[in-house]
């Protein structure tokens, strides 16, 4: 019964580790996993474009 399941207790998640084994995860864990890869690389690369630019800014600054 899906209610059952809703009041069961979810099992901790594991945090995220490369390389870790991944035959013990479901379909929907290895799902939510990648989604949660994806919005990491989103975010170094949106703080890696911000490093870049401030780092043009200030080369351009100083060689004025």
């Amino acid at each position: 019964m899906k209610d059952d399941d809703e009041n069961q207790p979810r099992r901790p998640r594991a945090p995220l580790e490369i390389g870790q084994p991944l035959d013990l995860l479901s379909v929907a864990e290895i799902d939510e996993r990648i989604a949660a890869l994806r919005a990491e690389i989103a975010r170094l690369e949106a703080a890696r474009a911000a490093k870049c630019a401030a780092g043009a800014a200030a080369e351009a600054f100083f060689k004025k």
